[in-house]
């Protein structure tokens, strides 16, 4: 069983996920917080194996909790659900321990299953987060920005590459090449 801790402060999405994700799979919710200041109490007094946070709340986000809990347990395994990634948050939230970022908007079936990935010792940043985060403030062409996209749909790189193709595109490409 992985035991977790479920800090979110939307009162709705926390009681979901803590009734559905036991049916998901061998999770245990040991707490429920509705801000960081809770979810720290409950992170010392249960020890989960996974701390699943909310990013934005009110009070004490998930941000300001992490740094302090950086400082008392930085082995501790933490998924922050979040519904908007910006870039810098993301870099911050990284090098706060976070091992893996999920939309709010996830099936708690994914969920379960990244919760058990980080258990896992592996790391997992949803493609509609990590293309969120990237979108923002964004040095990548169009043409880059929709290839990004794609992947987000979990598309191969031949199914991509069909889905966007231009001809135009590839034969100014080619005569250039050829061209002295």
């Amino acid at each position: 069983m992985i035991s977790i801790v479920l800090a979110d402060d939307e009162a709705l999405l926390r009681k979901a996920l803590s009734a559905l994700l036991p049916l998901e799979g061998e999770i245990t919710v040991l707490a429920e917080a509705q801000d960081g200041r809770e979810a720290l109490e409950a992170v010392r007094h249960h020890q989960p194996d996974v701390l699943v946070i909310d990013l934005e709340m009110p009070g004490t986000d998930g941000l300001e909790a992490l740094g302090q809990l950086q400082k008392e347990n930085p082995d501790q395994v933490v998924l922050m659900l979040t519904r908007h990634a910006r870039p810098g948050v993301l870099r911050r939230a990284l090098k706060l321990g976070v091992r893996g970022f999920v939309s709010k908007s996830a099936e708690p079936t994914h969920i379960a299953e990244v919760i058990q990935a980080l258990h896992e010792g592996r790391r997992w940043i949803d493609p509609d987060v990590s293309a969120l985060a990237v979108v923002d403030d964004c040095p990548l062409t169009e043409r880059e920005i929709d290839v990004l996209r794609e992947t987000s749909q979990g598309y191969s790189v031949a199914d991509i590459s069909a889905r966007i193709h231009s001809k135009g595109v590839a034969d100014g490409w080619s005569r250039q090449k050829v061209e002295p």
